[in-house]
């Protein structure tokens, strides 16, 4: 098939999934659905009032509405061709009601008046239902209503409205950098969503929310034909919650390093050409020699190890055993919070969660039960002061108001607990990579994200790396391969000797965190600036080929 035909009928929505792991809920739609104006805010609110009208007369005496359109576009190469180009569109209602002290939720896709009234009675009744069950009653936070508000991701570029051929050129460009430089394979691949969210509750707020994110993303890989060896290095790129601005680098944004990197912004053919010369170096590096190191984690490493032994671990559903199957519990359960020393890290480290953050996968005007949004203390000088926490949750832990901290990854999935954007705050005084290097006698450099393991509870795990680069009495002498640092979250953070300042801070994250069953995903980002953590154990991998 012509690469011109390719595109027409894959643009008619045919495309296939593009991982096996990622839901793709919604139905197939032309690229030309994706640019339908959002429906108007006065028909939703008139929906959502038969809702909350019709709940109140059954007996719930609490009731929200979720109204979503979901927009999703996923592009997929490799090397000289296009694998698949996917559109979908989801478009339906939520309804969540309290009746009888006990939680009820229905959905429907049916969006006339009689039919969402039904499905308003169908979740009135599966509350009266479930609090036959219920040992006690919920316990919801106060919240204030807002009326009428709106709230947008401020971008500068829909990449919904970038015509599908300047994005695919763009990847098939990005691809033939790869192969005319070496590479013997290449996976590149383009990830959009746009949210368009509708909240109504009891309560007296009409929220309108339109939200995008961004994820461009590659594998290099170069086979050695003699040794039958081969090296692979994924993008450096983040996700962002931005427009299509991301992929637009501009040159003041660059951040100094022995890597070009930039802060809030991408160059993907920059990072294809230099990933495509790292795979030569890698099949060339020396295997590490395990041992004690000090460690340079920059935020394409660290962001990660921050999802899963900071973020994961604070959140109050884990810490309370609510959620378990998926992924695990917490070690810093209420006793460690209530003593109020718990020492989490050292000092240096301070910990913050924040749905505000521009530019950040997060961020968000209101949660999925209607609260605005905020930051707090985590972590505050090494010590665990707080946790995670929804409407129904804050109670527990002595709150007067929710965290904000509600989402569901479609109109048709219940909102519960996921995780805000949890951050590593900056260092305090002037520190840039290089000055840390200089002063390390023995030490690996980390860049990019690669395999991992941590236990249930979130406390022994191991992390390894697409770049780690030896350090030897204060200057970088070359890669290493096979190395993974080993700790445990307490003794790691603790480790943390040096923190960059602001203008080295970065957005890392995750663009499809699972959590629940029926499993949802959600997007979170993680700042930090380059840190160093002091005598870590590091591992040699070891692997086989």
């Amino acid at each position: 098939m012509k690469r011109r035909d390719f595109l027409h009928y894959t643009g008619l929505g045919l495309g296939a999934a593009i991982l096996s792991n990622i839901p793709l809920p919604g139905k197939a739609v032309s690229p030309e659905v994706l640019l339908d104006n959002p429906i108007d805010t006065t028909v939703k609110k008139q929906l959502a009032d038969v809702v909350l009208t019709t709940a109140k007369s059954k007996g719930a005496s609490y009731a929200d509405v979720r109204i979503g359109r979901y927009l999703r576009q996923y592009i997929t190469t490799r090397e000289r061709n296009v694998e698949s180009i996917t559109n979908t569109e989801s478009y339906g209602i939520g309804i969540r009601v309290i009746a009888n002290g006990s939680w009820g939720f229905a959905a429907t896709d049916r969006m006339d008046k009689e039919s969402i009234a039904k499905a308003t009675d169908t979740a009135v009744a599966i509350a009266k239902v479930n609090a036959k069950l219920q040992i006690e009653p919920v316990q919801l936070a106060p919240q204030k209503g807002y009326g009428e508000v709106n709230w947008k991701t401020p971008i500068e570029k829909n990449g919904l409205e970038v015509p599908l051929k300047e994005k695919v050129d763009l990847l098939l460009a990005a691809n033939n950098v790869a192969l005319t430089n070496g590479a013997s394979f290449i996976n590149n691949s383009l990830f959009l969503i746009n949210e368009q969210k509708y909240f109504a509750s009891t309560d007296g707020s009409y929220i309108d929310q339109d939200i995008h994110r961004i994820w461009p993303t590659f594998t290099v890989t170069k086979t050695d034909k003699k040794s039958g060896k081969f090296e692979t290095r994924n993008a450096l790129s983040a996700p962002m919650g931005m427009g299509y601005e991301y992929l637009m680098p501009r040159e003041e944004d660059k951040i100094k390093g022995i890597i070009t990197l930039y802060k809030n912004r991408y160059d993907l053919l920059e990072d294809v050409k230099t990933a495509t010369l790292h795979v030569d170096e890698k099949l060339k590096a020396k295997p590490v020699e395990p041992g004690k190191y000090d460690l340079v984690l920059d935020p394409t490493n660290l962001f990660l190890t921050i999802h899963e032994s900071v973020g994961h671990p604070t959140e109050l559903d884990r810490v309370l055993g609510y959620e378990a199957n998926y992924a695990g519990t917490s070690f810093v359960t209420l006793d460690k919070w209530k003593s109020k020393n718990f020492n989490f890290g050292s000092k240096l480290v301070n910990f913050v969660a924040d749905k505000t953050q521009q530019n950040s996968l997060g961020a968000v005007g209101y949660d999925d039960e209607g609260v605005k949004t905020k930051e707090w203390d985590l972590i505050k000088d090494g010590i665990l002061v707080n946790y995670q926490a929804t409407r129904d949750q804050a109670h527990i832990i002595g709150l007067k108001e929710s965290q904000g901290c509600s989402y569901a990854d479609d109109w048709s999935s219940v909102q519960f607990q996921r995780m805000p954007n949890v951050s590593l705050q900056v260092g305090k005084s002037p520190l840039q990579p290089a000055d840390m290097i200089k002063k390390i006698e023995k030490g690996l450099y980390m860049f990019g994200r690669n395999s991992y393991s941590i236990d249930q509870q979130r406390y022994n795990f191991q992390f390894s790396s697409q770049l780690c680069y030896e350090i030897k009495n204060g200057a970088i002498t070359g890669l290493v391969r096979d190395a993974a640092y080993q700790a445990n979250t307490q003794e790691f953070w603790n480790s943390c000797s040096a923190i960059c300042d602001q203008s080295d801070f970065r957005l890392g994250g995750s663009f499809f965190d699972g959590k629940g069953q029926p499993s949802q995903v959600s997007a979170v980002s993680h700042g930090c600036a380059t840190s160093k953590f002091s005598g870590v154990n590091v591992i040699n991998t070891g692997r086989k080929i």
